[in-house]
């Protein structure tokens, strides 16, 4: 028998889809209104403000800012079919990622996937509304994509299949699209592209996204994006580097474990959605999300080299710089410390009594030293080496918030080396001291220090 309670049970279906991909994500409702509400309220009330989607999946964003122009216009254009045209007509629009998405966003915004329609709640006269959906061709210049970096051996495909060409970023003219002024740009972009390298390689798309939204220049530009360019790396330097010191950002939400912004996705790093306001610049209003945690505090983005994600770990580094003015980055090599790559693998016996223990991913080989491409300092010297990648692959806390940052460390003797996969500490003299620096990596206090600086599985010499 089903309870009364299930029978009543009515779900709001963009809580119910199943999610592209881990890099084209559906934003739940709850956390659409969440980012709305970092939006002025007066703008509700404003028959003149216009708000672009222009990455629309679900039409979530703009069927909540719908609900609240219909609240908020009700004084001024009292009868409800009117205000409800004036909002869908004249002041939200959006751009589809597929032909899809752009369906089920109009189905969201009007009540039907097409709204000439007899069911959809403001009439238009085509079947676009104000959603649309254009099968854009990526453009090439060699081997690339010139505006979003595709490779052209992974999309150079039958016009039939879907391209994964953004209107919105494949275009020097995005002014164009709907030829007028936007106050509003919000959504959730795509992530990233294959990029036809090894394991599943991809690279960054979402900071495209961004910097297009801003040649707009409107009032206000609010997205949810991956944390992973707190990190930078794979053409995310320039982009870390403007963000930070972009004071017009004046609110950031910053999730440490995706999870607990999208449940059902894993998403390196974390996410976080933030707020930037073209008339007005600021310290920012961080909120570090953790499971139920929510801490707040007000500061520069740029305050520290690195971007601390804690909040609570700001106080405890000041301390720290005040008592001591050396950093760990003195000690640790650059990647890839002795010229091996992460493939790389040696005899599995020696050759000769001059042989070095090679490190890798599957264990002990020998190389002879005139393979040594690099890191000279090293040789003939002790050293601690640390896997480059962190313990935790996914980069997410586990439910209680804990997460192991460090994985192998261990000392090498002077006649050992290692491939990419390690980093390495030293050079020291003798074994005592790289015992004791083995030791201090492997307390609590190192590597909380060490993960306020991650945002991606990767360890580097900055982040020491």
């Amino acid at each position: 028998m089903i309870s009364l309670l299930e029978r009543a049970y009515n779900p709001d279906v963009l809580d119910c889809l199943a999610n592209l991909s881990n890099d084209e994500v559906f934003t739940p409702p709850k956390v659409a209104n969440q980012v709305l509400d970092m939006l002025p309220e007066e703008l509700w009330s404003d028959p003149d403000v216009k708000i672009l989607d222009p990455f629309t999946k679900s039409g979530v964003f703009l069927r909540e800012a719908a609900k609240r122009f219909i609240r908020g216009l009700e004084d001024v254009i009292p009868d409800l079919q009117e205000r409800v045209d004036h909002v869908m007509h004249e002041q939200l629009f959006g751009i589809g990622i597929t032909e899809l998405t752009s369906l089920l966003a109009r189905r969201s915004l009007y009540c039907s996937k097409y709204p000439n329609g007899r069911f959809s709640v403001s009439m238009f006269d085509g079947e676009e509304g104000n959603i649309r959906f254009r099968s854009i061709q990526h453009t090439w210049k060699g081997d690339k994509c010139i505006f979003c970096g595709a490779s052209k051996e992974q999309y150079n495909r039958e016009v039939d299949l879907e391209q994964h060409a953004y209107e919105f970023i494949h275009t020097k003219f995005p002014e164009r699209i709907f030829n007028m002024k936007f106050d509003v740009i919000i959504g959730n972009p795509p992530y990233q592209l294959s990029d036809g390298g090894n394991n599943a390689s991809a690279s960054p798309i979402y900071q495209l996204f961004v910097e297009q939204a801003k040649k707009l220049n409107p009032r206000y530009l609010t997205m949810i994006i991956p944390s992973r360019y707190f990190a930078g790396g794979k053409g995310l330097d320039s982009f870390r580097d403007e963000m930070l010191n972009d004071r017009h950002i004046t609110q950031m939400v910053d999730f440490i474990n995706a999870k607990d912004c999208f449940p059902q996705n894993s998403v390196g790093g974390g996410v976080n959605y933030f707020l930037w306001e073209r008339d007005r610049e600021s310290d920012c209003k961080i909120t570090t999300v953790l499971g139920t945690s929510r801490v707040t505090a007000t500061r520069p983005l740029n305050e520290f080299p690195v971007f601390v994600r804690h909040n609570q770990a700001v106080a405890i580094i000041h301390r720290v710089k005040e008592v001591c003015s050396r950093t760990l980055s003195e000690l640790v090599s650059s990647r890839n410390p002795f010229g091996y790559p992460t493939s790389y693998r040696g005899n599995e016996q020696p050759q000769s009594e001059n042989d070095l223990r090679l490190h890798s991913s599957k264990g002990i080989s020998f190389v002879g030293a005139d393979t040594i491409t690099k890191g000279d300092q090293f040789l003939g010297k002790w050293k601690v080496m640390l896997s480059r990648i962190i313990y935790e692959h996914a980069c997410e806390p586990d439910k209680e918030g804990m997460m192991r940052v460090l994985s192998k460390i261990e000392v090498l003797g002077p006649s050992e080396v290692c491939t990419d996969s390690y980093l390495v500490f030293g050079p020291f003299d003798s074994e005592d001291e790289a015992n004791n620096l083995s030791k201090y990596l492997k307390t609590k206090f190192v590597r909380f220090l060490i993960a306020q600086t991650l945002s991606s599985i990767n360890l580097s010499k900055d982040k020491f």
